[in-house]
Formats: C-alpha cells, structure tokens, sequence
C-alpha cells in the first residue's frame, strides 16, 4: 500500500537492532492505526532477516537507514529530528500498538492543550505474543514516579514543540532515558496526562536490554531520581537485591 498522501499527525522512530522476528509486527501496527504517520526506521547494522523486513515496508516508510549508530537514544533523536509532525513517539522494534491506540492518545493531547505529552496503558506480553499480564502504570504524580517508573514508553505520545525545547532524551543514557524524559518533561511544562485505555504492548523476552543489563538499568534509574527528585527513596535499595541480583540470576539460569 503507499503511504499516505494526508500530512503527518504524528512522527515515530522506530529504532531496531537484530529484531528481524518482532520488527513486522511493530511496523504492522503503526499502520493499522488509522492516524497519518512519518515512520523512521533506524537499524544499528542489523545481520539477521530485519533488512528483509524492512524493504518489505520501505514504499510506506518516510526513511530508514542501516548502519553502526551512537546508540539507541541517538537513533530515536536521529528519526524524529528527521519528521515535521506535531506530535512525537518512538516505538522499540520488538514492541506494539493495541487498534486506536495512538487514535486515543491524539484525542487527548487535542483535549488537553496543557499536557506536554500523554500516555495510557499498556500490556505486557512474551516473545510469542501471549499476555503475560499488564504494565504498571498510574495517573502522573511525581511522587509515585519517584518510586517506580509509571510510565509505559510505547504507550506514549509527546508534544513535538516539547520535545524540541528538551533536546530530546538524553544520549549519554543507555537505559533509563525514558525514565529521565519524563522527569524532564514534568520539570518544564507539568504533569504528563493520562488515558485508562490500554493503547500498546510491551515485550518481554530473553534479549532485551531491561533483562540482559540489569545493574545497568537499576543504577541509571536511582541517578535519575537522585537527580530530578533531591533524594532517592529507600524503596530503591530495599528491592535493590531482588531487582539486580536475582532477577539476573533467573535470567542466567534461563540462558
């Protein structure tokens, strides 16, 4: 099908490395959505079939690209620099939309003109796709974000004169810069708003970077409310153990 000749609502980076198995299905929903969209995908040199995939999808793609890159949060800075749209999103290529969910999330970024960016619910899922249950997420409230993240990445939606006036996230980050946009994002225009509509899945499976470099994961996200909330809450080292520790031992056990 060729892309649509309607002017982009929203730009979406999708940023991708060796997930030639999931990346259709991502692809695959972005344009089941039923919104006018500029899709960037950024391949890091992917070596499995993702290139196929890819040329498969590329007459409807804005771009794409395959080469070694500065990471995957220059990558998503990278596809969404590249698109004019009002609002921004980055997909994870092993990652999906839910039918209407980015329909959901316009509407109400269009209804709540203060709202730097939205987000709703989302599920998470295994690498066959099953539901394995769903993602924590809450209404915004920064003292809850200091405990934990609330905020489901693929079900978000930002404003991209919000995203212009941060930078983007921040690329010195290999984890956590979801975590730090939406402290970011908080800081200079308020709180983010929330849809109790489950509008995305989040896939869980053996190569992701949340099971395979968890320390890494776990201290970016302690320097992240260190540095955007004062003080780091003794939740944090009290479930240090379980979320570094054993998690990655069942990981090993697994592998």
């Amino acid at each position: 099908m060729p892309a649509s000749t309607q002017r982009p609502r929203i730009t979406i980076a999708v940023p991708s490395l060796n997930q030639g198995r999931f990346l259709d299905a991502a692809l695959r929903s972005i344009f089941a959505q039923g919104v006018p969209v500029e899709v960037y995908v950024l391949d890091a040199g992917s070596t499995d079939g993702s290139l196929d995939v890819i040329r498969r999808w590329q007459d409807r793609l804005a771009g794409w690209r395959s080469h070694a890159d500065g990471g995957q949060a220059a990558a998503i800075n990278e596809g969404i620099a590249a698109g004019s749209a009002d609002c921004v999103a980055w997909l994870n290529s092993d990652d999906a939309y839910l039918d209407g969910g980015l329909l959901a999330l316009c509407r109400a970024l269009d209804a709540n003109p203060a709202w730097p960016a939205v987000y709703g619910r989302a599920a998470n899922v295994d690498a066959d796709s099953r539901r394995t249950g769903p993602v924590w997420t809450e209404p915004f409230d920064p003292q809850r974000l200091a405990v934990r993240n609330v905020v489901s990445q693929p079900a978000t939606l930002i404003r991209r004169s919000a995203w212009r006036a941060l930078g983007g996230v921040d690329e010195s980050m290999t984890m956590a810069f979801d975590y730090d946009l939406w402290w970011r994002l908080y800081r200079r225009f308020g709180p983010l708003g929330y849809v109790d509509a489950e509008v995305a899945v989040n896939r869980n499976h053996d190569a992701t970077k949340t099971r395979t470099r968890r320390r890494l994961h776990y201290g970016e996200a302690i320097q992240v409310v260190r540095r955007h909330h004062g003080h780091v809450p003794f939740k944090w080292w009290l479930m240090w153990p379980y979320a570094v520790w054993w998690q990655s031992r069942l990981v090993a056990q697994q592998t």
